[in-house]
């Protein structure tokens, strides 16, 4: 477990003390965030549009559940819309079209280029997210699904996730891991609870007698649940890129015979000459939430047609 993870979920007697040290801190952070989105202007951008966010940090399932909408999703033309964490490019940059690949893992960043690789969907990064929807309008997306969109006003379906590991404290950053103070799940359309509303199944692809655990992801212990045995655990910050030299070293000082990786790893080593093996994820949503979110992509398409 990483020094943040153990701070955010499962902290020392300090680390307990710093987190009600840096309160005064929280406020004015939760305070900010509250307000910034409370005067964003609302707009309707004329378009169903599907949000999939969270009010804690690191990882709560976004990035599977909009694999698994976007397929479900496929008879229209879906656009996915996000930020693009850990790119090297600047801007607006149109990752996909219509399931086209047209950039680099790099340029896209490891999320975004996952799912353009995944869905026959026109995915979009931006920073300015207002942006990459009218782009993914303009490539003729007949929905949007936005990631991480829970704080723009935009008309929207409001998709909240609760990872089923809930942080220690209640605080926002930087005494504990919300973004928001937690009235801001009342915000929510549709409040998902994992374990309940939506499940994961996950599997090894490609499993080899010593596998490797390998990954750049957002509080990586919550994987120990779900992970087959491994002969040794190497984590990197999340999004970062991997050094390669580093993983020549840790196979064979491990004696592995292959790396075992995440979906959302395994993008950024294409290149990679070591075998990989995949820890696979898919997620089960409950019937009636996905009946709920494909009635209001009907409803807001039917009235565009009005």
């Amino acid at each position: 477990m990483t020094w943040i993870e153990r701070y955010f979920y499962t902290p020392t007697r300090g680390q307990k003390l710093l987190a009600y040290m840096l309160l005064p801190v929280s406020l004015i952070y939760g305070g900010i965030a509250t307000l910034k989105r409370a005067l964003a202007p609302y707009e309707d951008l004329e378009i169903p549009i599907i949000s999939i966010g969270n009010l804690v940090v690191g990882g709560s399932g976004k990035t599977p559940f909009i694999l698994e909408l976007g397929k479900i999703l496929e008879p229209l033309h879906v656009g996915v819309v996000s930020r693009g964490y850990g790119r090297t490019s600047k801007g607006l940059v149109v990752v996909s079209e219509r399931g086209h690949l047209l950039v680099e893992q790099r340029e896209a960043g490891d999320e975004a280029f996952l799912c353009a690789s995944r869905l026959k969907a026109s995915v979009v990064v931006s920073a300015d997210r207002r942006a990459g929807i009218l782009r993914a309008k303009e490539l003729g997306a007949q929905v949007i699904l936005l990631d991480d969109g829970f704080r723009f006003n935009f008309k929207k379906l409001n998709i909240v996730l609760k990872p089923e590991r809930a942080p220690y404290f209640d605080f926002v950053l930087p005494s504990g891991a919300y973004r928001e103070f937690l009235r801001g799940y009342k915000q929510a359309d549709l409040l998902l609870q994992e374990g309940k509303d939506y499940t994961r199944q996950v599997w090894v692809s490609s499993p080899s007698p010593r596998m490797l655990l390998v990954t750049a992801i957002a509080n990586p212990s919550r994987l120990d649940s779900y992970l087959p045995e491994v002969v040794g655990k190497l984590y990197f910050k999340d999004h970062a890129y991997f050094d390669q030299q580093t993983l020549q070293k840790a196979f064979r000082a491990h004696k592995a015979t292959s790396l075992l990786v995440t979906t959302k790893d395994a993008v950024k080593l294409q290149d990679c000459s070591l075998p990989l093996s995949i820890l696979e994820l898919k997620l089960q949503i409950q019937a009636q939430h996905l009946q709920n979110i494909c009635d209001y992509v009907c409803q807001i398409q039917a009235g565009l047609q009005v």
